[in-house]
């Protein structure tokens, strides 16, 4: 179950991408098609199931995270945070709180609390069980809010800001506990690595970094990119990142796979998208033999490669 839930979070973050009316839908494709890279598919009698529900927001949803192995949590432009059944596509929750759009939300997949950021400049908590108030603010930051990200163990909760700011947080008295500063740093994503006390952060001034959270220290930064990165993803095993760049009419516009174990080199490219890549992410091994990632980009498509040789799968996009 985690694993599926896996995979539509990962075509909920594309589908936000081009899906400006905010609505969630379900598509499920029951099919013996055979998908080979570079793009050929071979068809053995398709047959597709297609269950759209009620929208969960009033405009754009701009992020999406798995809670339950049935439920996830949603942020979007009307300033709201919802719980939603995708299984049945009720609408469990819809939290009011923020002044101005979410910008992200984050959680720890099987936890009961989960967070939001906004444009507001806060960062909220929440409790799947508790009211519809938020359990704890986290205000501080001077500009937009647009990295969230909560350790594996719930224990640590780190964001960070247009402001070129990093800050680490004390999840129970809402508490900022360090906060660094580095110039130009317009943070655009923030994701944890499994089982260590990193996290790496995507900017807008091209660089991909690693964090010590112990003292919330630069660890690594790695080589520069030659266009702003949108987006950052870890591998579940903890030796690979993946990050995206933004980018137009196919320059820029590329995911790129780095090592995170000694030599923190790049390893590969994956090339083929014509506009920005906004999110990225590494599909579950379950799903396959060969290791997979997922790309979505403004040009409406979801591209899927095979990690060790940048090959592309048929793309899926509008139908």
């Amino acid at each position: 179950m985690p694993e599926m839930l896996s995979t539509i979070h990962c075509i909920a973050r594309a589908a936000f991408i081009c899906n400006t009316m905010g609505k969630l839908q379900s598509k499920i494709n029951h099919s013996t098609s055979k998908y080979r890279a570079g793009g050929y598919m071979e068809e053995n009698s398709p047959v597709k199931a297609i269950q759209q529900y009620s929208p969960a927001h009033t405009d754009a949803v701009t992020s999406v995270a798995a809670l339950k192995s049935d439920l996830c949590v949603s942020g979007g432009k009307d300033k709201t945070v919802v719980i939603y059944n995708w299984r049945s596509g009720a609408v469990l929750k819809r939290l009011l709180g923020h002044e101005r759009e979410v910008t992200k939300v984050a959680c720890v997949f099987e936890s009961n609390r989960f967070f939001s950021a906004s444009r507001d400049k806060t960062v909220m908590m929440w409790e799947l069980s508790g009211n519809s108030e938020p359990s704890q603010h986290f205000p501080g930051h001077d500009l937009v809010v647009t990295g969230l990200v909560v350790s594996p163990d719930a224990s640590q909760l780190c964001t960070g800001s247009r402001d070129n700011t990093i800050c680490k947080w004390d999840i129970e008295t809402g508490e900022c506990l360090c906060r660094t500063a580095i110039s130009r740093n317009l943070v655009t994503h923030l994701c944890w690595v499994p089982g260590e006390p990193y996290f790496i952060q995507t900017s807008e001034d091209k660089l991909i970094r690693m964090w010590d959270s112990r003292k919330l220290q630069v660890a690594h930064t790695f080589p520069g990119k030659q266009h702003i990165q949108t987006y950052c993803d870890v591998s579940q095993d903890g030796r690979y990142c993946i990050s995206s760049s933004n980018g137009f009419a196919g320059e820029g516009c590329e995911a790129t796979l780095w090592d995170l174990r000694q030599t923190r080199n790049r390893v590969r490219e994956y090339k083929g998208h014509f506009q920005t890549i906004a999110s990225c992410i590494f599909l579950p091994k379950g799903l396959g033999l060969t290791p997979v990632i997922a790309t979505s980009s403004h040009d409406c498509m979801v591209k899927i490669w095979n990690q060790d040789t940048g090959g592309s799968y048929c793309p899926a996009g509008d139908d």
